[in-house]
């Protein structure tokens, strides 16, 4: 091992999904010495929105206006879930702090701070959400308003329909009508992609071109739905600018994953953590970890799927926010789950046989997705005796046990709100 590069730092986390990128962030403002190690980000297929609370009894579908309201009464009724190990006031500077990070960026939010906001999704349903991309965040008021609304998808662009959107929300929206018209900058392919699309109008002439074949068909539409495709980069000036030549207000409606807000969300992050010092190793997957006699981990660092260890990091602490299965932070194994890194106890059912009910789409979900790492008030892992498994080995996000965060509608919430408690509780550790 003389001859494998060795690196060091106060803090490594990995994963560099929401959770990890929450916890960098939460790091480098308390200026902890940080690396970040992950490969291909979970961010890609996000939608932008953020959500904090929104079903409550999942059984139930019960859906809340007041995320606030909804976390005090999950708390009381599953002081296990990880939004019971913090404050109602801890979760809520977690979510500002994170919120006035990405308002330093080119990826700004809006958000009513005590009321989930109802926005449209690809399909055309209406869901309930906390934090809305400034770039449709106009599609909220829309929808609140009922303005008279134009949405236009482009022929070619496959999954994403005007005409199913406009007709899902015609009872409640009587003023909302479809268009289809073609792509201006579109190539030969029959095909476009939204990434593509969002990178052609970056360019002020194809905005241009794009407003001059919408403009015949604005009539009586204050509001203006696109697609996702605002810009890779700086959708806000794409959105100004088309706004100025249409006289209307404009807003995006996402797309299905991989997704155009997905990606911008991922390299504004990239790129914030990057100008505040945070070492990011990308494409890359811890191998091994060991605890050396001065208390400090060793990780072995390679590719995915390898064995053999290119670089080693000696880091004081660890926290852990690879996800579950598909981040790896967790694997599926025949009989039992397993947390293959440092081989830390998985909360999971008894027998493999009550991982899933037999009916898939159960409204109470299934026992597999309450499986993950349990947790003192620290965000350590512990083991059967309630003790942590190492003094100075963190987790955050999904791979927490006792949450459903899918069906709960709390995933950016949850994984930003255990970030900063993970970070708090290290920064006082370290």
């Amino acid at each position: 091992m003389t001859d494998i590069k060795k690196i060091s730092s106060r803090l490594t986390i990995i994963g560099t999904g929401m959770a990890g990128m929450a916890a960098a962030c939460f790091a480098a403002q308390h200026r902890i010495d940080t690396i970040q190690i992950g490969v291909n980000s979970g961010l890609i297929y996000s939608s932008g929105y953020l959500d904090l609370m929104g079903i409550h009894p999942v059984g139930s579908r019960l859906n809340w206006n007041n995320p606030w309201q909804a976390i005090d009464q999950l708390a009381t009724d599953n002081p296990d879930h990880p939004y019971a190990r913090l404050r109602k006031t801890e979760i809520k500077t977690a979510m500002n702090q994170f919120l006035d990070f990405m308002n330093t960026t080119e990826h700004p939010y809006v958000f009513n701070e005590n009321k989930n906001t109802e926005v449209l999704t690809p399909v055309g349903t209406v869901k309930r959400t906390y934090a809305v991309p400034r770039s449709m965040w106009a599609g909220a008021v829309a929808l609140k308003e009922r303005q008279a609304c134009l949405v236009v998808d482009f022929v070619g662009l496959k999954a994403f329909s005007a005409k199913q959107i406009a007709d899902m929300l015609m009872p409640r929206w009587p003023k909302i009508r479809p268009l289809r018209i073609k792509f201006p900058s579109a190539g030969a392919s029959a095909d476009l992609y939204p990434e593509q699309m969002a990178r052609s109008l970056e360019t002020e002439e194809n905005r241009i071109r794009l407003a001059d074949a919408i403009r015949p068909h604005i009539g009586d539409a204050k509001a203006l739905g696109l697609p996702a495709i605002l810009g890779l980069y700086n959708p806000n000036a794409v959105r100004q600018h088309l706004e100025a030549l249409l006289g209307v207000t404009i807003f995006e409606i996402p797309t299905i994953p991989p997704s155009v807000p997905g990606m911008r969300f991922k390299e504004t992050l990239e790129k914030a953590l990057f100008a505040q010092n945070v070492h990011l190793i990308p494409q890359k997957r811890v191998l091994s970890a060991k605890l050396q006699q001065n208390g400090s981990f060793l990780l072995g660092v390679g590719d995915q799927g390898s064995t053999t260890i290119e670089q080693v990091i000696d880091t004081r602490a660890v926290l852990l926010a690879g996800g579950r299965f598909l981040g790896m932070g967790l694997h599926a194994g025949r009989k039992k789950i397993r947390e293959p890194l440092f081989d830390l106890p998985v909360f999971q059912p008894e027998d493999r046989a009550l991982w899933h009910e037999d009916d898939f789409f159960t409204p109470h979900g299934h026992q597999i997705n309450q499986a993950g790492l349990e947790i003192d008030d620290s965000f350590r892992p512990i083991n059967a005796d309630g003790k942590p498994v190492y003094e100075n080995l963190f987790a955050a996000g999904a791979i927490l046990a006792h949450q459903d965060w899918m069906r709960q509608k709390c995933g950016a919430g949850l994984a930003i709100a255990t970030a900063y408690g993970a970070v708090k509780a290290l920064k006082n550790s370290l």
